[in-house]
């Protein structure tokens, strides 16, 4: 089998090289990885922003068929499809440094491999008639949506939400606020991109270039601000962020897209409109398993922008840092 790694020197020092197959423990099962799909988290990763040991093999989204189960299995058995977990070892209830520990791709081997023993524990079934392209999509973006609208939003008919950018992550929040009955409204800075916000369901749509208080005009346009905020900017949007939000407005803090590790923020907006502010990392899998459940009742299919090869990971990852991508970027073995 094939794997790819991650070495110093950024994406020209991407490795690939050929390893026997493993064979599943008690408890493992041997998935052979189909697709995965690119996200911001990955690109630190594989750039050396995020700090990894030599020969990591990258990427927290996977999606596959179980070809073998160790002993002692009994969640999965050889046919099942199945999808990764960004956390592998948080099955429920609330963060906590021993359930998050383990980053797939980060702190542990990610799924940039074309076979690999997982814990049965690590994985969730993909949703019924998704391709493995369209599954990969949905661990760290999808989860993280649903996370910050529905698990820490408690999103209701009738809610207003702000998403921001046309990301994976926030193109799904648009697409599960949609189902669950909410009116969206977005930000980009490309005319092309707006369009297709709009035809997606968004109600409107402000170019954050050509108005840098965006956050204000969107307090406007929505008659008090917005119910539920997706900030993925950070320190860049937050002020915005919050500018937008209505009063008791919930934010989920969730990227520092743009140069956003640090910011400012004006503490007298955030304590009186009553604001709630959750930092969050995607999920656990019951959250994924809960993900699956409203995506098949719903029919939503994901926004996959471009598709490459195993063997196309350094070109998938500088199109990504291009910003031209639409929804997801996928990568298929």
């Amino acid at each position: 089998m094939r794997i790819i790694t991650v070495h110093p020197g950024g994406l020209d020092h991407l490795k690939i090289t050929e390893h026997p197959d493993p064979v599943p423990q008690p408890g493992e099962v041997l998935v052979r990885w189909q697709a995965t799909s690119l996200n911001f988290h990955d690109y630190l990763v594989a750039m050396g922003a995020i700090p990894v040991p030599a020969g990591r093999i990258p990427m927290s989204d996977g999606a596959g068929e179980v070809v073998a189960v160790g002993a002692e299995v009994s969640r999965w058995k050889a046919g099942d499809q199945v999808m990764s977990l960004f956390f592998p070892n948080w099955a429920e209830g609330k963060p906590t440094p021993a359930k998050t520990s383990s980053i797939a791709g980060e702190t542990v081997d990610g799924c940039l491999a074309e076979m690999a023993c997982v814990s049965e524990m690590a994985l969730t079934a993909i949703p019924h008639s998704y391709s493995y392209a369209q599954a990969a999509t949905l661990p760290c973006a999808a989860v993280t949506a649903w996370r910050g609208l529905v698990v820490e939003g408690n999103l209701q008919a009738g809610d207003t939400v702000l998403i921001e950018g046309t990301g994976g992550m926030s193109i799904f929040g648009l697409q599960l606020a949609r189902a669950a009955g909410a009116r969206v409204f977005a930000t980009t800075s490309s005319p092309e991109k707006a369009e297709r916000l709009l035809d997606l369901g968004a109600e409107a749509v402000v170019n954050y270039r050509e108005d840098e208080r965006w956050g204000r005009t969107i307090h406007k346009m929505t008659g008090g601000g917005v119910d539920h905020v997706l900030d993925v900017g950070g320190g860049s949007t937050m002020g915005n962020s919050i500018e937008a939000a209505a009063m008791g407005g919930h934010i989920a803090a969730i990227g520092i897209l743009g140069d956003g590790r640090k910011g400012e923020i004006t503490f007298p907006k955030l304590f009186f409109k009553h604001l709630r502010l959750t930092g969050l990392a995607v999920g656990s899998r019951v959250m994924q398993e809960a993900l699956v459940r409203a995506i098949e009742a719903n029919g939503i299919q994901p926004i996959i922008d471009r598709s490459f090869g195993f063997t196309e990971l350094a070109a998938a990852f500088r199109y990504q840092a291009s910003g031209a991508h639409f929804g997801k970027i996928v990568v298929t073995y």
